[in-house]
């Protein structure tokens, strides 16, 4: 049996939790929610999403992502453009409003991604983000799926 201390699984778990919460107190400081940090960093490499691929990506109902692209929208950073295919789809881009947040956002993640690789050397780096690659690769739906119509 693993000790506590060293299962991966538990590793893994906490240190994303422990992401999310200083995120969460850096967005706070600045005025904005994790959530609407994710929603204006998301649509900065995917614009023209629409609400509910967001929700999607997000893991929450598009009903938490509409109020949240309105508090954004009444900021003056995301807008929603009608869809050219479909009229029901609102899609959502950034406005240069959003320039701002990008700026402080990316340099969190510059400070915060020192933080946790601090003692870890380029080598170490490396061959965890290929393990973390084929960790989620191995969890995919599809990958999933076939393991469990096989057992």
């Amino acid at each position: 049996m693993q000790q506590f201390d060293r299962d991966l699984m538990l590793l893994v778990n906490d240190v994303a939790r422990l992401l999310r919460t200083r995120f969460d107190q850096y967005a706070r400081a600045h005025g904005m929610t994790r959530a609407q940090w994710v929603i204006v960093a998301r649509l900065n490499a995917i614009p023209g999403l629409s609400q509910n691929e967001m929700a999607s990506l997000l893991e929450v109902e598009p009903i938490s992502v509409g109020r949240l692209i309105d508090r954004l929208e009444a900021r003056g950073m995301v807008e929603r453009r009608a869809d050219p295919t479909d009229r029901r789809v609102r899609r959502l881009h950034l406005l240069p409003g959003a320039q701002p947040i990008l700026d402080q956002i990316s340099r969190y993640r510059d400070l915060l991604g020192e933080e946790l690789l601090a003692g870890v050397d380029a080598e170490a780096r490396v061959q965890m983000i290929d393990g973390l690659l084929q960790m989620k690769n191995n969890l995919t739906a599809e990958h999933a799926t076939q393991i469990a119509v096989g057992a």
